[in-house]
């Protein structure tokens, strides 16, 4: 059977992601998406699917996968609205009640030749989105660029905004590896004023916890530490 079978697993991923790109069935982007890295969808620049398969697992069993879709749709349906507008005209819709997550494009990575995003979007353009935000008293919350060792990508988001910046650490860097270096990469989460005051939080970094070591019932130990000036 295949599935027992590495290269033959590889082989019937590229045969479905070009069943896929032939036909648009969305059986079989169901199962690119959960066979493919990190669950990212990429296209090339004539629009077909060209994600990688994840090669350290072959996916979901489909009865999990059956169970999982229909409790996520109970809890969707009626409370969800999908849109694909400018950024700018779904924050302009949101009130103080909400609770805003944005994910956008980081600047180290939606450069004019990287084919991951359609676009980017303007540092100044979305400073002064969140400017607006601000004004109304929004909550919000951004995953927003970060660093790799010391080197740090991507302009900060400005001081002016009075966002809590917290860094939580991704793991090594897979390009570092490779090139025989150490480097770990932390990734950046800021959250606004309002949200930052209502949890009690500061700026911090958090690193992950070893796998090896076990946390006991009760321990107090926190796995934060501030971030260094």
């Amino acid at each position: 059977m295949w599935l027992n079978d590495p290269e033959k697993a590889l082989e019937h991923y590229y045969q479905i992601r070009q069943e896929f790109n032939h036909t648009n069935e969305a059986k079989f982007l169901l199962y690119l998406l959960a066979r493919c890295v990190k669950g990212s969808v990429r296209y090339n620049s004539e629009g077909l699917f060209n994600q990688s398969p994840d090669k350290r697992r072959l996916g979901t069993r489909p009865e999990t996968m059956r169970e999982n879709i229909f409790n996520i749709s109970k809890l969707l349906k009626g409370n969800t609205r999908i849109t694909a507008v400018d950024y700018r005209e779904v924050l302009a819709q949101c009130q103080p009640s909400d609770i805003v997550y944005m994910d956008p494009p980081y600047q180290g990575v939606c450069g004019e030749r990287d084919a991951r995003y359609f676009t980017g979007i303007s540092f100044d353009g979305f400073v002064i989105a969140l400017e607006e935000l601000n004004k109304r008293g929004v909550r919000y919350l951004i995953s927003y660029d970060g660093r790799l060792g010391d080197q740090q990508y991507g302009q900060p988001l400005p001081a002016s905004l009075n966002l809590t910046h917290v860094e939580i650490e991704a793991g090594r860097s897979s390009q570092a590896t490779l090139l025989g270096r150490q480097d770990v990469t932390f990734e950046s989460l800021y959250l606004s004023k309002p949200l930052a005051e209502e949890v009690n939080a500061r700026p911090r970094t958090h690193y992950r916890r070893p796998v090896a070591s076990q946390m006991s019932l009760l321990e107090a130990h926190s796995p934060y530490e501030p971030i260094s000036p």
